[in-house]
């Protein structure tokens, strides 16, 4: 499958009566090669895991981990509320799991959503 991209770059011309003008220009590449490497590049035994959101205290850690003997890849959290501030944002120590930790500016709990990549 091809796909034509459509670039539209300024050029400037400097001619008699100095003018600027847009030029529209077409690309094409391939798109279908892309895509199948992309689905076999995700790694064996990959899981993305959530931690719906929450209140807790101010400061509570939220920790989420990956289910079995799975490992995290990476991960993130969202702090959720009026003022509310995503304080905290990391692995554990042990490289199992996800923490968040966030702070709402007037109150004394936030809303944390945590997320984790999880592999084999």
């Amino acid at each position: 499958m091809q796909v034509k991209k459509l670039l539209t770059l300024p050029v400037t011309l400097l001619a008699a009566g100095a003018c600027v003008t847009t030029v529209a220009v077409a690309s094409t590449s391939t798109a279908s090669a892309a895509t199948e490497t992309h689905k076999s590049a995700l790694p064996p035994g990959y899981q993305l895991v959530t931690l719906p959101n929450a209140n807790v205290p101010n400061f509570q850690r939220r920790t989420l981990y990956c289910p079995g003997s799975k490992r995290v890849l990476g991960g993130g959290a969202e702090a959720r509320g009026n003022g509310a501030i995503l304080v905290g944002s990391f692995p554990t120590d042990d490289g199992r799991g996800w923490i968040g930790i966030g702070r709402q500016i007037g109150y004394n709990d936030v809303g944390i959503s945590v997320f984790a990549i999880c592999a084999d």
